[in-house]
């Protein structure tokens, strides 16, 4: 597939770098991540949690590309007259390359499913690993089939966006809910990880040192485990590998 170069991939170079990086965070944990983030000094990272996968066990991981959305004021005279318009979903489109992760700013609107099975297959053959909403999407039976992509968000709708939402910005630093903070930044090119406990977004300036911490705590938590499957006693198991 031919992607143009655009400011999420910017800081990673090329696409094969990505997919790499991505196939090592497609295996770090929520939880584990969080630890490393706030052993750096990032406690606040974690989106708000009612954002989550829309389907049980799933996991996401890719390099963030981001829109910003708003309700639509226009009457439906307004909306007839589309001479000039611009279509961002198609700016949308075109920015999204193998290994990245669609995140949406959605203003606020609280009903409307923002985005939905066919716009997401769109998102997908350009290689988006999934998508992450501020708000609801729609078509949850087609969204649950769609292979190897990721959905979270804060549940389905079945409002239609059109004429109610609209996206007015592609690839712009937006601002998404948060838990211990009541926004998160994410900018085009930040990592993002989600997965049953929630959604995590990583600054790419930090995103090589926090996968590394992650990997850490993978390792010494997976022998940890092991140990523990053999029947090694938890007090023995932590003063080895020191999870807890």
């Amino acid at each position: 597939m031919q992607v143009k170069r655009n400011i999420a991939i910017e800081k990673w170079g090329d696409i094969r770098t990505i997919l790499e990086l991505q196939a090592r965070w497609d295996r770090i944990r929520i939880a584990n991540l969080y630890d490393a983030l706030d052993g750096m000094g990032y406690p606040n990272q974690c989106l708000d949690l009612s954002i989550k996968p829309l389907f049980p066990k799933r996991h996401l991981a890719g390099v963030a590309v981001t829109v910003r959305g708003s309700r639509d004021p226009r009457t439906p005279e307004e909306i007839k007259r589309k001479g000039g318009e611009i279509n961002y979903f198609e700016i949308l489109k075109e920015s999204v390359f193998p290994g990245a992760v669609v995140v949406v700013e959605t203003g606020g609107e609280p009903y409307t499913g923002k985005f939905g099975e066919m716009t997401s297959w769109a998102l997908k053959q350009r290689g988006a690993k999934g998508i992450v909403i501020d708000g609801y999407i729609r078509d949850y039976l087609g969204l649950e089939v769609i292979p190897d992509y990721t959905v979270c968000a804060r549940g389905t709708s079945p409002v239609e966006s059109s004429r109610r939402w609209r996206i007015n910005a592609v690839n712009v630093t937006i601002a998404m809910p948060g838990t211990l903070t009541s926004q998160v930044r994410v900018d085009p090119g930040d990592w993002i990880v989600g997965g049953p406990d929630g959604v995590i977004v990583v600054p790419k300036d930090i995103a090589m040192e926090a996968l590394e911490r992650a990997e850490e705590i993978e390792r010494r938590e997976q022998g940890m485990r092991e140990d523990l499957l053999r029947g090694v006693s938890f007090d023995d198991a932590y003063r080895k590998w020191g999870r807890a």
